[in-house]
């Protein structure tokens, strides 16, 4: 099965021990503790002044107050902790102790007893009552090597400590606290002294780190060092995008883009005019002939007569008048656009710019684009006729305006760049990167892809995508098509000034 692959199941293992590691430490500790439960543990036993712990004093070492009791030797100092370890409160009925007074007993080998301090629960400071005799019985007691202690109620959490001056023995020596608790019991916790640091880790803890930063480290090993896997939705196969060479700057970006994410796919971008890619689509029909599946993209809707050839809308794509930089015209109405392309104004200095004589550089019949201008600015009429080879200069005496058509975007940047006084159109993108020349606004309102989802600037248009019916969901031309408007394409689109379809902005600009 694809799933159980190695990452997949490193993976797994780990989200599986860091989930139940959690757990099972949650239900030990849960378990451990609960009921009723006294804990003790020592927490300092410690030889005082010169006293190495050997047994023998040491005369000149400066034992302080500790020299003025009586029959002092060896003196040692002890701390002690009592606690209620359980999950339920201890009251003084449940100790089993036979005596009645008493609840547990703690015996020190070798040792006696010199003087006991009890250092009640900073939040349980009323604890210190029960260990003051009352009428002579009950009460703390100690004698030799022995402290019993009274049957001191414990609520959860709550504890008091002895600190205990003792003689003779040695600091170390054993200590027991025994007695009972009914349906409970006195238990030894983990002893720590002063001097100790706490583990970073318990060993549990540790264990469990290790494995999860193995298992983290063997899927960061396998990710690295594997061969990476094709996207999910690549396809194989050869495809070729005819059409719209306005658009071809972007779909040959995007087919290196997805060729680079899907090895095995191969796909050429080959564009003559949004007209002429449509018409290569429609007589190509769906004959399989061993050539590479045709992708047609159009500046504009297709010609109705195509009616077996299936449409999707991929982008809003803005297109731009372009003219050059030695005219300064910055902004023309589209009336005066009109008035240029009719012949009725043939010189820039009657719109206020240089004197120079107004040179219309145009796409022949096969561009979208030459259409998308007729139809969005000039009121359905068409350009003036082919009047000039060079773009420069007219064919014969008597023609009135000075017009050249070319067969891409690209060809008409450069030669609008090269020619003074020349304009013509061109998509956004190609246009705003082109030197020597600039755009123009239309009725005041900037070429943008902001003007383009808030529907301010009008020459704009949905660029279509066609292909010779439905294509198959495992085809290359289906997957490419989804990855352009669905998937990462998006963003290359952005990047292009287009606004993609499959947006927010985009669908309603689209639908409409």
């Amino acid at each position: 099965m694809d799933w159980l692959s190695p990452e997949n199941v490193v993976a797994v293992v780990a989200a599986l021990l860091g989930l139940v590691a959690p757990a099972a430490g949650a239900v030990y500790q849960l378990r451990t503790r609960r009921g009723k439960h006294i804990g003790h543990r020592v927490q300092m036993d410690t030889s005082i002044g010169g006293n190495a712990g050997d047994g023998q004093a040491q005369p000149d070492a400066p034992l302080g107050l500790f020299t003025d009791q009586p029959g002092m030797s060896n003196p040692t100092l002890a701390l002690l902790r009592i606690e209620n370890t359980g999950t339920s409160s201890i009251s003084d009925a449940d100790y089993t102790n036979p005596d009645k007074n008493h609840g547990l007993t703690v015996v020190f080998a070798g040792r006696t007893v010199r003087s006991v301090e009890v250092i009640p629960d900073p939040k349980a400071e009323h604890l210190l009552g029960h260990f003051v005799p009352v009428e002579g019985k009950g009460g703390m007691q100690y004698n030799g090597n022995t402290i019993r202690l009274p049957r001191v109620p414990l609520n959860e959490d709550q504890h008091f400590k002895l600190l205990v001056l003792l003689s003779g023995g040695r600091a170390g020596d054993k200590i027991d606290v025994t007695g009972g608790i009914q349906d409970g019991k006195v238990e030894r916790t983990r002893s720590m002294s002063v001097d100790d640091k706490p583990p970073l880790f318990s060993k549990p803890a540790l264990g469990t780190t290790i494995v999860l930063a193995v298992c983290l480290l063997t899927l960061a090993g396998i990710i690295v060092f594997r061969q990476p896997a094709p996207p999910i939705g690549c396809a194989t196969g050869r495809l070729k995008v005819v059409g719209s060479t306005a658009f071809a700057p972007a779909m040959k970006e995007l087919a290196i883009r997805y060729t680079a994410e899907c090895p095995g796919s191969e796909i050429t971008v080959d564009a003559h005019g949004s007209n002429e890619g449509v018409r290569e689509l429609a007589e190509a029909g769906g004959a399989d002939n061993g050539s590479p599946t045709l992708l047609a993209l159009s500046d504009g809707p297709k010609p109705a007569s195509f009616t077996q050839l299936r449409e999707d809308r991929v982008a809003i794509a803005a297109f731009a008048l372009v003219v050059n930089d030695k005219v300064d015209v910055k902004n023309l109405t589209v009336d005066e656009i009109r008035r240029i392309y009719r012949g009725d104004v043939v010189n820039w200095k009657d719109l206020g710019g240089p004197d120079l004589p107004i040179r219309l550089v145009s796409r022949d019949a096969n561009s979208g684009t030459r259409d998308l201008l007729r139809r969005r600015i000039l009121d359905g009429q068409g350009e003036p006729a082919f009047t000039s080879r060079d773009c420069e200069n007219k064919n014969s005496p008597q023609d009135k305006i000075i017009r050249c058509e070319l067969g891409s975007t690209g060809e008409v940047l450069k030669t609008v760049a090269r020619l003074e006084g020349a304009i013509g159109y061109s998509e956004l993108g190609a246009a705003a990167t082109t030197k020597g020349l600039h755009t123009l606004n239309i009725d005041g309102h900037a070429p943008s892809i902001k003007a383009i989802g808030d529907d301010t600037y009008r020459f704009t248009e949905i660029e279509y995508a066609y292909t010779d019916g439905a294509p198959a969901s495992d085809s290359l031309t289906s997957s490419f098509l989804n990855y352009v408007i669905r998937g990462n394409g998006q963003e290359v689109l952005k990047a292009f000034g287009h606004l993609p379809c499959f947006t927010p902005d985009g669908l309603k600009r689209c639908q409409s």
